[in-house]
């Protein structure tokens, strides 16, 4: 990251081993990173397990191949952090949606916060879920 560009995510979605997703987070030079086998949460009844895995090379942002595709990019914003809890905002190709991400020791749960910035309307790539109008 350049000292004015905003740090990258990107969400990828991978067919093998099985069918599961990987967020990865750009910070301190790498991509921080978490596979969600169920993918982002959709509503914020329904968190998703989010376990942590290798840091990746900032290069494997834009990665794709035979069994792994980019479902969503954008780039993200941290408002906040303790030690248990990271609350971001993903602004991805289609809006933004703000997350936490709970550490439950060892693992962690992805929480699609009840309070959400101002978005756009129609489908959303980060959830893969259609939006309603207002």
């Amino acid at each position: 990251m350049t000292e004015h560009a905003r740090p990258v995510f990107v969400l990828h979605e991978h067919d093998k081993p099985q069918h599961h997703f990987d967020l990865r987070l750009e910070e301190d030079g790498v991509l921080r990173s978490w596979a969600v086998p169920r993918g982002l949460p959709a509503d914020s009844r329904h968190d998703r397990l989010a376990v942590p895995v290798d840091d990746h090379d900032l290069d494997h942002a834009t990665y794709e191949d035979d069994t792994k595709r980019i479902a969503d990019t954008g780039w993200w914003e941290l408002e906040s952090r303790t030690d248990r809890r990271s609350l971001f905002v993903l602004h991805g190709r289609d809006g933004a949606r703000r997350y936490a991400l709970i550490d439950t020791g060892g693992r962690a749960l992805l929480h699609l916060t009840r309070g959400q910035p101002l978005r756009q309307t129609g489908r959303t790539s980060i959830t893969g879920h259609a939006r309603r109008r207002a």
